[in-house]
Parts: C-alpha cells; sequence; structure tokens
C-alpha cells in the first residue's frame, strides 16, 4: 500500500519527485483530501503555513506533521503532544542563510541600498542626482533580541564587521565579550541596530512593541527575520513613517504575503519577500531532512528531529 500524506506545501527537485514516487502526495487544496482525512497518518507543511488546529482534529490518525522550516507557530504544539504527533522540524538546517539574510538586510538599510538602486535605475545618478551620506556598520552597537541559533550566528556574522553585540534571551544566557541584557526596551536603549530573531510564540508576539521601538530613537534601525507577530507591526510603520527611527530591513510581515499597504510607501524600509532561507543549497538539505523524517516515521522510527517526542506521555 502506498502511504498518502496531506501536502500543504512542496518540496525542492528532485527531493520532491522522488517522495511522490513513493508516497501518495495529496494536496490540501484538492477536493479529494476532504474525503480521504481519517486515512492520512502524514501531513507535510512549512513554517510559514503550518496546519490549522481544525485539519489536526479532522485526522484521528495523523503521527506526523513533517514541516519544512523551523516555524512551529501555527502549530497547536500542546494538542500535537497530547495525541503523541511528532512535529518535526528542520532545526539547524537554515541557521546561516537566515542569519546572513539579517546581516544583508542590516547592510541594505544601513548604506540606504534602496534609495541608491532606485536613483541608478531611473537616470536620476546620471543627471545629477546624488545619494545622502548613508550609515557605517563598523563599530555600530547591534542588538540581538533572541540569542538562539539564528540569533547566535548573526552576533558572530555582526562581530567580523566590528560591531559591539548585545544580546536579549528568554532564558539566561551568558556569553563572553557579548552583553547581556534584562529587557528588550533596555536593549533597544542601547543598540544602533536591533534584530529580532526570536521565535514567535503567544509570548513573544508583539514583545517588540511601541515603547522598544521608540527606544530605538531616530538614528537607530530594524532588522526583523523571525516573524512579523513579534513586532507591533503598527507602531513600527508610524515610527518609520514619523521618522522617529531610520529605517528598517524586512523578511517577514504581519499577513504576508498581503502586507501593510503602507509598507509600499516608505523608502526608509527595504523588505523582502520571506526568503531568509531560500536558497538552493539550503532549501535541498532542507528537504532531504523532511524526506528523512517521512521515511524514519512510516519505518517505525521516532523522526530524528521531532520536537514534540520529548513531551509525549
Amino acid at each position: 500500500m502506498i502511504e498518502p500524506i496531506l501536502a500543504f506545501d512542496t518540496l525542492i527537485e528532485p527531493i520532491g519527485s522522488d517522495l511522490a514516487g513513493r508516497y501518495r502526495l495529496i494536496s490540501a487544496q484538492d477536493a479529494s483530501a476532504e474525503t480521504m482525512l481519517t486515512g492520512f497518518r502524514a501531513v507535510l507543511t512549512n513554517g510559514a503555513l503550518g496546519i490549522d488546529r481544525a485539519w489536526i482534529e479532522r485526522m484521528p490518525n495523523l503521527e506526523l506533521i513533517a514541516v519544512n522550516g523551523v516555524g512551529t507557530d501555527r502549530i497547536d504544539l500542546d494538542l500535537c503532544a497530547q495525541r503523541k504527533i511528532h512535529v518535526a522540524t528542520t532545526l539547524g538546517i537554515l541557521t546561516d542563510d537566515v542569519a546572513d539574510m539579517a546581516i544583508g538586510l542590516m547592510l541594505a538599510v544601513l548604506r540606504d541600498m534602496g534609495r541608491g538602486r532606485d536613483l541608478v535605475r531611473s537616470g536620476e545618478w546620471a543627471q545629477g542626482g546624488k545619494l545622502a551620506l548613508s550609515r557605517s556598520a563598523s563599530g555600530k552597537k547591534v542588538g540581538i533580541v533572541g540569542l538562539g541559533a539564528i540569533g547566535r550566528a548573526i552576533a558572530e556574522k555582526a562581530a567580523a564587521f566590528k560591531m559591539e553585540i548585545g544580546f536579549w534571551n528568554r532564558s539566561e544566557k551568558s556569553v563572553p565579550q557579548w552583553r547581556a541584557f534584562l529587557s528588550p526596551l533596555e536593549l533597544a536603549r542601547w543598540a544602533d541596530v536591533l534584530i529580532v530573531a526570536v521565535a514567535a510564540t503567544a509570548s513573544t508576539e508583539s514583545l517588540v512593541d511601541r515603547a522598544v521601538i521608540e527606544a530605538l530613537g531616530n538614528e537607530g534601525y530594524l532588522v526583523n527575520i523571525a516573524r512579523g507577530s513579534v513586532i507591533d507591526e503598527n507602531a513600527l510603520i508610524e515610527a518609520l513613517e514619523a521618522r522617529a527611527i531610520a529605517g528598517a530591513g524586512l523578511d517577514v510581515f504581519l499577513g504576508e504575503p498581503r502586507i501593510d499597504e503602507r509598507f509600499l510607501k516608505l523608502d526608509n524600509v527595504f523588505p523582502v519577500p520571506h526568503v531568509g532561507s531560500a536558497t538552493v543549497e539550503t532549501r535541498t538539505a532542507m528537504a532531504e531532512l523532511v524526506r528523512e523524517n517521512i521515511d524514519a516515521y512510516f519505518a517505525g522510527r521516532q523522526p530524528p528531529t521531532s520536537v514534540t517526542a520529548s513531551r509525549f506521555t
């Protein structure tokens, strides 16, 4: 019997085709999926999409949610642990690429690359137009909100730019030569650049609130490669509109891909479409780990990167 898998996501080729050749992948958008819910033991999704609780509750035999990503904020982990459903992510695979994106966004806003590109493409530069002086990264103070694997990688890369490193983390951590702060607010008051890398959970929703944003000041910059939910997006937009902060580099947004249209009118924002891990190398490695998790489960073994297995009773 070829096992069916409910698919909310697809994997990079050739791994996607390999998986489809060995399992019956049924798209969640396919009308037939509704008639097969009791037969699914596994789901394939990604961190941005997750899977609604309503889907899980309608699949009594579900035992694996294979996530092509690290985000689990759109999956009810408590329910999964209670029902002994493995939620297996690609933890550790995308760390460097997401950290690279954070550094890239930081450089883009500090050096005003968006307006520089527009000046050249519009022909204004050829007509004598000039770009205002930008800011150097070297020597700046960078504050990392969330010192998990990605946050730590960002800090290590920022250190190569001779930046002073500060951080706040939900659990206490101590890193030689890096300065720990007691709250995101205190960190923002100190930092020239605030980079948000904290996991999105109920407790981190709007963690970077109006007070934190305003604490950066009109020469401060914000970079977000976490999730749109961890920032008070309305407060951020208002601060950018009023030039209460200097600029922002954003890979994630609330309601993406349909983002707040006010962002589109701001020339002090460098936006990218949630592509922090979107390289051939990383997406291939992620897909390989997703396949490994799926194969392990159907072979009767624990998926190697299950984040819920330790909570089974």
